[in-house]
């Protein structure tokens, strides 16, 4: 149960940080809001994981979901630049999470 809901910690990082980004340095209420509710779930969320996950496999999990998701929604919702160097580091983000999981057993 603790790696379901690290993923979804994960995912929700995702959420909160695309909100912010629609937030425009929280001066729009709806997504304002629905940053900080996704955020407190996914802290929340992220401490369930880490009562049976160690602290280093669950902390880099969590930020991986979040950075290589938010890069994906970076891209497909909001036309950032894809390229080279950007695809490979975040390939090297997921090797490094599958890594991680694989190694904490």
């Amino acid at each position: 149960m603790a790696w379901i809901f690290l993923v979804v910690a994960g995912v929700l990082e995702v959420v909160w940080a695309f909100a912010m980004k629609q937030s425009e340095g929280f001066t729009r209420l709806t997504p304002s809001v629905i940053t900080i509710v996704t955020m407190i779930a996914s802290f929340w969320l992220l401490a369930l994981a880490m009562r049976t996950i160690p602290l280093g496999t669950a902390y880099t999990i969590w930020t991986g979901i979040g950075a290589v998701g938010a890069f994906l929604l970076g891209i497909i919702l909001l036309a950032e630049p894809v390229n080279a160097p950007r695809i490979i580091a975040a390939v090297l983000i997921i090797s490094g999470l599958v890594l991680m999981k694989v190694s904490s057993g």
